[in-house]
């Protein structure tokens, strides 16, 4: 209940152990068949990785996330090495993507994940071969103060959080029945 996504991120530079355990944390995750087929592009701000992050980015992410100190892209390889697709791909990279996740709120960061991006670009300009797949990008760093957003981005900055409430996903022996643990 911790962990959210913020928008605003303040300008201090996150510590390199920090982000070498962040991807520690990725890397220790789940994986079907222990493929591990999840690849991270890292960019620190003011580095070409960086730049090269948030021109992929749609502009409506890049006016908020351009100023987080870290931008990753998670890869996922979707095809193995005998050319037969690797049908949880995304799931292992999403498990790696939280394992990170979890690991920042427990360092007093925050990362936020965005599907906001150009995959298109993303392909190009990392040069990415057949059979990978760009995920996510991720903005992490130290809170920020969400005065540092324009109006729109403040407020929902500071809306409440929500989310569903259990008897909306979870089910008993049909579709859509409500198991009575969540009742």
């Amino acid at each position: 209940q911790h962990r959210w996504s913020p928008r605003a991120f303040a300008s201090r530079a996150v510590e390199r152990a920090k982000l070498l355990s962040l991807l520690e944390a990725a890397r220790w995750s789940p994986s079907g068949g222990n493929k591990q087929p999840w690849f991270f592009h890292v960019g620190v701000q003011g580095d070409a990785t960086f730049d090269k992050l948030v021109s992929c980015l749609n502009p409506s992410n890049a006016e908020w996330a351009a100023a987080a100190p870290v931008l990753l892209m998670s890869v996922a390889q979707t095809v193995n090495s005998e050319g037969k697709p690797m049908r949880h791909a995304l799931h292992d990279v999403g498990m790696a993507e939280m394992s990170l996740i979890i690991q920042a709120t427990a360092l007093d960061l925050y990362a936020h994940p965005m599907a906001g991006f150009s995959v298109e670009r993303a392909r190009a300009a990392f040069v990415l071969p057949e059979g990978y797949e760009p995920v996510v990008m991720l903005a992490v760093g130290y809170l920020g103060e969400p005065g540092l957003l324009n109006e729109r981005r403040r407020s929902q900055e500071l809306e409440p959080r929500t989310r569903k409430p259990l008897r909306e996903f979870v089910f008993g022996p049909a579709w859509g029945e409500v198991v009575a643990l969540v009742e």
